[in-house]
């Protein structure tokens, strides 16, 4: 009996712990478009320059590299001219990232 008790209140304890929600939530910082821009536009060179290394390795062939770098490319291309385009409208109060260092884990 003492062993039941024992083990419904560990289990007890383990749901409360497991599924106990807070009352105050932390919100994170709200992201204007330009620093999501300037994120995703860091996440492509970076994808580029894995890309060109992985060639340069032999993982790909020709026409499968060609492909995803023009795709990345145009990709860069396309954030570049908007962040000029919201910058020339004058949506540039953001914050810049504090960039990450190589080997940081990706979010």
């Amino acid at each position: 009996m003492i062993v039941f008790a024992a083990c419904a209140t560990f289990a007890l304890a383990t749901l409360v712990y497991v599924f106990w929600v807070p009352m105050q939530f932390e919100a994170s910082p709200e992201k204007t478009r330009v620093a999501y821009l300037l994120e995703r536009k860091e996440a492509v060179y970076e994808n580029l320059r894995d890309l060109n290394f992985e060639y340069k390795a032999g993982k790909f062939p020709e026409s499968d590299y060609q492909g995803m770098k023009t795709a990345l490319e145009t990709e860069a291309a396309g954030i570049l001219a908007e962040i000029a385009e919201l910058e020339e409208q004058g949506v540039a109060s953001y914050v810049v990232p504090v960039p990450r260092r190589r080997g940081s884990p990706r979010t």
